[in-house]
C-alpha cells in the first residue's frame, strides 16, 4: 500500500494563524465618494464573517473621524475598539501592530480606502516593518480610477501580494468538509449588491 505523500503548505499563501485583517478608514463621510462603494463595504464585510468564523485576527482604524465621521456601522459592529489617526498610515497606530509578531501573525491582509493614500501608505510601512501583506483588490476603493489602478501597481510592484475577498476566504479555511467551510460557502454564495 503507497503512502499519501502531503505537500507542504506554500508560505506565500495565508492562514487563519497567520494573518490578520486590516479594515482602513472605511468612514461615513469617504465611503459615497467612492464608485461602487456597496460592492466594497459587501466585501468587507464578508472578509469581517470570514475572519470571525475562523478565528482570524481583525483590526481597523479610522483617519480623523471628527471631519470623516465614523466606521461604516455595519462594519463598525462587526469591529472591537477603532483608534483614530492623523497620518495617512494605520503605522501612525503602531499599538495596533505591537503584539501581532508575538502572536505569530507575520502576514496582514489590507482592505479599506482610499487605496492610494492610507492603504498604499499603510501598506509601504506594513512591508518596511517586516510584515508580508496582502491587499484584496475587491475590497479597497479610492475616488477616481487612475488613483485605483496606480496604487495597486505600485503596491505590487513593491512586494505586496494582490489577492481577492473570496481566494482570501478560501486561503484562511483552507480545507472543506467543516462546519467552517460550510459558512465560509454561504459568504462566498450571497449575492452582491446591485450595481
Amino acid at each position: 500500500m503507497s503512502e499519501v505523500v502531503v505537500t507542504p503548505r506554500s508560505p506565500e499563501m495565508m492562514s487563519r494563524a497567520d494573518t490578520a485583517l486590516l479594515v482602513v478608514d472605511v468612514q461615513d463621510k469617504l465611503v459615497p465618494a467612492i464608485p461602487d462603494h456597496q460592492r466594497l463595504i459587501w466585501n468587507i464585510r464578508r472578509l469581517l464573517d470570514a475572519a470571525q468564523i475562523l478565528g482570524v485576527r481583525h483590526l481597523a482604524t479610522e483617519q480623523y473621524p471628527q471631519g470623516l465621521g465614523g466606521t461604516m456601522a455595519d462594519l463598525a459592529a462587526r469591529l472591537g475598539e477603532i483608534p483614530s489617526k492623523l497620518t495617512f498610515s494605520c503605522g501612525g497606530c503602531a499599538d495596533l501592530f505591537s503584539g501581532l509578531a508575538n502572536d505569530g501573525v507575520h502576514k496582514v491582509l489590507v482592505v479599506g480606502i482610499e487605496a492610494h493614500v492610507c492603504v498604499q501608505q499603510t501598506v509601504l510601512d506594513l512591508m518596511a516593518a517586516g510584515f508580508r501583506v496582502y491587499v484584496a483588490v475587491d475590497a479597497v476603493g479610492a475616488r477616481h480610477a487612475i488613483d485605483h489602478d496606480t496604487a495597486l501597481s505600485r503596491m505590487e510592484a513593491t512586494g505586496a501580494t494582490l489577492t481577492t475577498t473570496e481566494s482570501a476566504m478560501f486561503e484562511w479555511c483552507e480545507v472543506a468538509g467543516t462546519p467552517e467551510f460550510k459558512q465560509i460557502s454561504a459568504l462566498v454564495r450571497e449575492s452582491p449588491p446591485p450595481d
